[in-house]
C-alpha cells in the first residue's frame, strides 16, 4: 500500500513539473515569481513566473495580515523596475520605502535564493518619494480646473440636478477667465454665484436654485475635512514624471500616504484624477513587449470605501480602458471580496496569500475566494489557502495568448532591496537629490477665481462708499449720518460686505480654511 501511494505522489509530482513548465513557457521576457509546491514539498524544477507583456492586464494580491503581501508587492516592484519598467507605489501602511536602499544578507533569503537558483545580488533601485498630504516628499497636487465639472461632480456624490449647476459654474469661469485652481476658488464662486452673480448666471444659463448651491458647498466642505486642501492647488503633477528611467531602470515612484486611511474620499478622489489625466495624456499603444507604467495600490479598499456608484462607474470604465494606453493597475487587498465584481474579474495576474478562518462569515470568503480561481488537478483550493505559510501563495496570471496558467501553491521569490521603513535622514537625502524637488516645491501665487471675485466686491464698495457720501452731503439733520448707514447696510452691497466681515471673523477664530495658488495647466475633462 505505502509503495502504491508512493509512486502515486511522485506520479503527480512528474506531472505537475511537467505541466507548470509548459503553462509557465513565454516567448517574451518575463520576471520570476518563484516555485511551485506540491505535497507540502518545494519543486524548484516547476518555476513560476509572469510574462512582462501581460502586466498591461492588471492584477491583485491578497491575503491576511502578516502572509507576506507587502514583500510580494516589493518583489514584483523590484523585478519590474530592473526590467525598465517605471513603478508607481501607495504606500499607505509606510513600509515600502526600504525599496530604495540595498537588503543586508538574511538566513531567510539566502535560503530561497538556493531553493530557486538564483543569484541576484542585493541591490536597491531608483526611487522617488511623492506626497499629498502632510507626509514627506515631493508635493504633487491637480487644479480643480483640470477635474472638470464631471469628474469633480463624481468626486463630491452629486446628483444630476447639482451637476449640472457645477457645470454652468465651470463654463461661467471658463468665460470669464476664472483660474479654479484650489477649493476656496469654487467655493469663492459658489457664494457669489448666490449672491452677487446671480441675476447674471440666470440670465446667461437658466434659473437655479440656492439648495443646489448649498449642498455642493458643503459637500465641499466634507472633502477639506479630510486633507483635500493639500492636494488641490498648483503646481499640477505632469504624468511624464512617472515614467522615467534611470541607468535603464525604472523609477520606482513611492506616494507617501500614510496619513489619508481615515480619509477614503481623498485617497479615491486622487486615485481618479491620477488614472484620468494617465489616459488623457498617454496615446493609444496596444499590448507592447513590456508595460509603459505599473501602478500599485497598497489597501485598496480604501478607494471603494464610501465611493458613490457613480464613481465606482468611472474607476470601472478607466480600468477596463487604461489598458490599451500600456499601464497594468495592481490592487493590493486583504480580501478579493474587498473588489467590486466589476472590477475584480478584469485583473489577469493573482497572487493569493493565506486566508485566516475565524468565524463562520470568514469560512464563507474563503469558498467565496476559491471560486474566482481556476479549477486545479493538484489542490482542493479552499484549503490550500488556510493552510499556506508566510511567502508562500496561490497563484495563477495570463499568458502571452490571455490564457490563465495552471493555478500554482508558490514559494515566493524574496526581496533584495531593504525589508522595512528608511530612517528619516535617509529618506530626507532621497527627497532633496530629486530630480522633482525644484519643480514642484516651487511656490507660485497668481490671481485667480477667489482673488478677481474679491477685488470686484472691492470695488463694488467703493462705488458705493462714494454714492454714500454724496447722499450723506444731501442729508441735513434727523440722523442723515443714522440714515446713510441704515441704507448701505441694507442695500445688496452691504450685504455682500456684512457677509465678508463675517467671513473674516470666522477665519480669525480659525474656522475658515487655508489655501495654495499658482499656475493653471489644461482643463481635464473626462
Amino acid at each position: 500500500m505505502f509503495i502504491f501511494v508512493l509512486k502515486k505522489i511522485m506520479a503527480n509530482k512528474e506531472t505537475f513539473i511537467q505541466d507548470i513548465n509548459q503553462s509557465y513557457s513565454f516567448k517574451g521576457d518575463s520576471i520570476l515569481l518563484g516555485c511551485g509546491k506540491l505535497n507540502d514539498e518545494n519543486i524548484p524544477e516547476a518555476l513560476i513566473s509572469a510574462p512582462l507583456k501581460m502586466f498591461n492586464r492588471h492584477g491583485l494580491i491578497a491575503g491576511a495580515t502578516g502572509t507576506g503581501k507587502t514583500i510580494t508587492l516589493q518583489v514584483i516592484s523590484e523585478s519590474l523596475s530592473k526590467k525598465g519598467v517605471p513603478v508607481l507605489l501607495m504606500d499607505v501602511k509606510g513600509d515600502l520605502s526600504g525599496i530604495a536602499k540595498a537588503g543586508t544578507e538574511n538566513p531567510k533569503v539566502e535560503e530561497r535564493k538556493q531553493i530557486l537558483n538564483i543569484n541576484d545580488a542585493y541591490a536597491p533601485n531608483p526611487v522617488e518619494f511623492l506626497s499629498i498630504s502632510k507626509e514627506k516628499g515631493v508635493p504633487m497636487r491637480a487644479t480643480v480646473s483640470e477635474f472638470g465639472p464631471v469628474l469633480f461632480g463624481k468626486m463630491l456624490g452629486l446628483n444630476p440636478t447639482q451637476e449640472g449647476v457645477l457645470a454652468m459654474l465651470f463654463k461661467f469661469a471658463d468665460d470669464k477667465n476664472l483660474a479654479l485652481l484650489d477649493l476656496k476658488d469654487i467655493k469663492q464662486l459658489i457664494i457669489e454665484a448666490g449672491d452677487s452673480l446671480n441675476a447674471e448666471l440666470t440670465k446667461l444659463y437658466g434659473s437655479f436654485s440656492s439648495a443646489s448651491l448649498g449642498t455642493i458647498q458643503r459637500k465641499i466642505i466634507e472633502l477639506e475635512q479630510q486633507g483635500a486642501e493639500k492636494f488641490f492647488g498648483e503646481r499640477s503633477f505632469e504624468v511624464e514624471d512617472f515614467i522615467r528611467t534611470k541607468d535603464d531602470q525604472g523609477i520606482v515612484s513611492v506616494f507617501r500616504l500614510t496619513d489619508i486611511q481615515d480619509k477614503p474620499k481623498l485617497f479615491s478622489s486622487f486615485m481618479l484624477c491620477l488614472l484620468a489625466e494617465i489616459y488623457n495624456t498617454f496615446p493609444e499603444i496596444g499590448d507592447p513587449d513590456k508595460p509603459k507604467l505599473c501602478i500599485f495600490i497598497d489597501e485598496a479598499h480604501l478607494i471603494f470605501q464610501e465611493a458613490s456608484n457613480a464613481l465606482l462607474q468611472q474607476l470601472e470604465a478607466t480600468i477596463k480602458l487604461i489598458r490599451s494606453k500600456g499601464v497594468g493597475i495592481f490592487f493590493i487587498t486583504q480580501n478579493p471580496a474587498d473588489i467590486p465584481e466589476s472590477i475584480l474579474g478584469q485583473l489577469g495576474l493573482k497572487v493569493q496569500h493565506a486566508l485566516r478562518a475565524f468565524t463562520a462569515k470568514d469560512q464563507k470568503s474563503i469558498k467565496l475566494a476559491a471560486e474566482n480561481f481556476p479549477i486545479s488537478n493538484y489542490y482542493q483550493i479552499d484549503k490550500t489557502l488556510t493552510s499556506m505559510g508566510i511567502g508562500e501563495a496561490l497563484v495563477t496570471v495570463l499568458n502571452e495568448k490571455g490564457i490563465p496558467t495552471t493555478l500554482s501553491h508558490t514559494l515566493m521569490k524574496p526581496p533584495f532591496s531593504r525589508v522595512g521603513v528608511l530612517t528619516s535622514d535617509e529618506m530626507d537625502d532621497i527627497i532633496n537629490q530629486s530630480d522633482l524637488y525644484d519643480k514642484y516645491n516651487e511656490v507660485i501665487d497668481r490671481e485667480s477665481a477667489y482673488e478677481i471675485l474679491s477685488e470686484k466686491l472691492k470695488e463694488v464698495v467703493q462705488e458705493d462708499s462714494v454714492a454714500s457720501k454724496k447722499t450723506q452731503n444731501e442729508k441735513e439733520g434727523e440722523g442723515g449720518i443714522l440714515d446713510s448707514i441704515g441704507d448701505v447696510v441694507n442695500s445688496p452691497v452691504g450685504k455682500i460686505i456684512t457677509r465678508e466681515v463675517t467671513r473674516g471673523l470666522l477665519g480669525v477664530l480659525g474656522i475658515g480654511g487655508s489655501r495654495r495658488t499658482t499656475k493653471r495647466k489644461g482643463g481635464l475633462f473626462f
